[in-house]
């Protein structure tokens, strides 16, 4: 039996806080959205870590290199569907959906780019990995206010989430053009 690395466990750790996460969010106890935001922010940073340890360990893999963006988008899928039912309003629906269906468009263009060979080429980019700081840090702070939470605190928190979403679409830019040359219609 093969033993598992210790990026490899980080990532699956961060599979195992989604449900974590989920029961949190719903608890109806006063500390459930400060320990729903903690169980976030832990995945987020554990996002950082495992890729920072594959390359300083030398420890990167097939398995870890699928693994580690599936855990990502599963537990910011679940954050965003979790805050769409919490605040129901447009304003939040709109980003969630840009951030969302990007993710699946890039999913599925990534595993077509790999099924050609071209897997390379829509490779993660600087800006990917600055959407996914705002995206973070701005759910985080989702899961910590409420409704009834100080204007400026809401808007803040807003303007991280807009943020994100433009980034979500530049990046989606950036990825689509760089597949463009091997599209065939």
């Amino acid at each position: 039996m093969r033993s598992i690395n210790i990026p490899n466990a980080i990532t699956l750790l961060r599979m195992v806080l989604i449900p974590v996460f989920v029961l949190l969010f719903y608890l109806p106890q006063d500390w459930s959205p400060l320990a729903c935001a903690l169980v976030f922010a832990l995945a987020g940073a554990t996002d950082w870590l495992d890729g920072y340890l594959a390359r300083r360990l030398n420890q990167s893999t097939p398995f870890g290199a699928f693994l580690d963006p599936v855990a990502d988008k599963l537990m910011v899928a679940f954050a965003l569907v979790l805050l769409v039912q919490y605040y129901h309003a447009w304003w939040f629906s709109l980003p969630a959906m840009v951030i969302i269906g990007r993710e699946i468009v890039i999913s599925a263009l990534r595993e077509w780019m790999a099924e050609i060979g071209k897997r390379t080429s829509v490779a993660v980019s600087y800006v990917g990995k600055i959407k996914t700081v705002f995206q973070m840090v701005a759910i985080t702070g989702f899961l910590l206010i409420s409704p009834t939470s100080p204007l400026w605190l809401q808007s803040i928190c807003t303007l991280l989430l807009y943020a994100a979403a433009t980034l979500t679409l530049w990046s989606m830019m950036i990825y689509l053009r760089a597949a463009w040359p091997v599209m065939r219609f």
